[in-house]
């Protein structure tokens, strides 16, 4: 028997009787009698019946461990943790969020608190001849000239996210202050919902492997379901999901007991049921037929911008899309480029932490195959990933991106506080639930407002970024202004990494680091 064992039983043989008789005396004792009785019984049912452990060596006793262990991430974040070592977000960048949100002066006072002589640090060199940049001009047009309804968007947009994961006091918020700023409010996979469609902010329409919204029965695209939807004014634009960041090549299953008759009705399946998101789409299963099926939907939407989303993985199976889209003739209007940072959707960690292309590295990288295969003026690029600041949208459209997409931190605009609770359906601050009363803890009125201000600030941000480069448009950003800190100095993207000149993948003068994957490319199969 070990230690605590005993301690334990000399602590109950000699507490029981002793409250017995403190109690029969005076009558306010009965509260110790009947602590100690319950000290008895669960100790006893931890050491002769209790599968874990400790509670066998440690009754009782461990569950002060229990207590500990389960309130660690909260004494971490408020009470540890500095203002810059947390992750996803730490503690500086979440404040920006939410003072930007709220219209509070963003300053730092008394110099940075970052390391910016770290491996990896990322910076950029100002101008002494900086310039302005009106926000008006600066707006992005998607549809290439297969597309007969273009779209033009704003700089920063909301990211992928679904009513399911999202409440739908959430998702009212969002698309509120999308509509209040004039950006665009991507919908995820899960569906377009009513609460997407209430206040009219303009809609990006994910459509995922389980074609949610425009599925027939047995999970197959549903050609009318979809034209039905897609035909609607506030749906500007359709992105077929190929993979995400958290998870890529990882389907999904909501389970029966989240199924309820809303979810079943927006999403066009059985109530009381799991529903299965497979890895892989059944409509198509080569880079020729993703593009047939991005045809197929641009004439089924009446010629609104299509286009796809991935995180890079192989890049051969990229080329292969790419040499598919020479071949025949039919390109994306844009492609959605999603970092292996992960995001808002929950994953295995071995999928979350080991798969998959960092989001700068993965835009560079696409935007130079662009380049090398003289298509770049037909195909728009967005970047969804981490993204808190100006430096971080300035960042990715420097190495390639024209637009760029935010889920965590327009969370966070919303009141989110990185609890890391989206997979548990008991967010505190009723974001990421499907629990109707926790949900009401979203004030759309509210909220919608900081939506609003957060997008609008970080772009004003990003432009003055742009002008203290020396820029008058952010276009006129390059890989070569972005650098990266390494033990010999600062390198720039164009200096890490090997750019490509304008059609240099069609001659015979591919880049080594380009030539075996392009060889390996195929248009008939990934």
């Amino acid at each position: 028997m070990t230690f605590m064992v005993k301690v334990y039983w000399l602590i109950t043989l000699l507490g029981v009787p002793a409250s017995i008789t403190l109690a029969t005396n005076y009558p306010d004792a009965y509260y110790l009698t009947g602590f100690c009785l319950l000290w008895a019984i669960i100790g006893g049912y931890d050491i002769y019946f209790s599968r874990s452990n400790l509670r066998r060596n440690y009754p009782v006793v461990c569950y002060l461990r229990y207590i500990l262990e389960y309130i660690r991430p909260e004494i971490h974040q408020y009470f540890i943790a500095n203002n810059i070592e947390e992750r996803p977000f730490n503690r500086e960048q979440r404040n920006l969020v939410y003072r930007r949100a709220r219209l509070f002066p963003d300053t730092l006072p008394f110099g940075t608190e970052v390391d910016i002589l770290e491996d990896g640090y990322l910076s950029a060199e100002h101008s002494l001849n900086p310039k302005e940049i009106a926000k008006q001009d600066t707006r992005v047009l998607f549809g290439g000239t297969q597309c007969t309804q273009p779209y033009s968007a704003s700089r920063l947009n909301i990211s992928a996210m679904s009513f399911g994961a999202l409440s739908a006091n959430a998702i009212l918020a969002l698309n509120k202050g999308a509509k209040i700023g004039g950006f665009a409010h991507n919908t995820g996979e899960g569906g377009l919902s009513p609460y997407h469609l209430k206040f009219g902010g303009d809609i990006i329409w994910q459509i995922g492997t389980g074609y949610f919204g425009c599925r027939n029965q047995d999970g197959s695209f549903n050609a009318d379901a979809f034209q039905e939807r897609a035909s609607l004014d506030v749906v500007k634009m359709i992105e077929i999901k190929l993979s995400q960041g958290a998870k890529p090549s990882h389907g999904g299953i909501l389970p029966a007991a989240k199924v309820s008759k809303e979810i079943a009705k927006i999403r066009l399946v059985e109530a009381g049921k799991d529903v299965v998101s497979p890895p892989a789409h059944s409509a198509f299963s080569t880079p020729k037929g993703l593009l047939q099926f991005v045809q197929q939907l641009r004439e089924l939407s009446g010629g609104k911008p299509v286009g796809f989303k991935l995180c890079l993985g192989k890049k051969s199976e990229f080329l292969s899309i790419c040499k598919a889209m020479l071949e025949s003739q039919i390109f994306p209007d844009f492609i959605t480029i999603d970092g292996a940072e992960g995001g808002t959707g929950a994953a295995p960690l071995e999928f979350s932490n080991r798969l998959g292309t960092p989001c700068l590295e993965a835009i560079y990288y696409v935007n130079q195959v662009l380049i090398g295969l003289n298509i770049k003026d037909q195909i728009r690029i967005i970047a969804s990933g981490k993204t808190a600041s100006g430096f971080d949208l300035l960042a990715k459209v420097a190495l390639g991106a024209d637009t760029v997409n935010a889920a965590r931190t327009m969370m966070l605009a919303l009141g989110c506080v990185q609890s890391q609770a989206c997979n548990t359906n008991k967010c505190p601050t009723g974001i990421a639930t499907q629990n109707p009363n926790r949900g009401k803890a979203v004030n759309v009125e509210n909220k919608h407002v900081r939506v609003a201000n957060f997008q609008d600030q970080t772009v004003s941000s990003f432009l003055q970024l742009c002008g203290a480069i020396g820029y008058e448009h952010p276009d006129m950003l390059r890989p070569s202004d972005i650098y990266r800190r390494f033990d010999q100095g600062l390198l720039h993207f164009d200096e890490i990494y090997t750019p490509l000149q304008p059609g240099q993948l069609l001659s015979n003068d591919v880049p080594k680091t380009y030539f075996a994957d392009w060889q390996k490319a195929s248009p008939e199969y990934f």
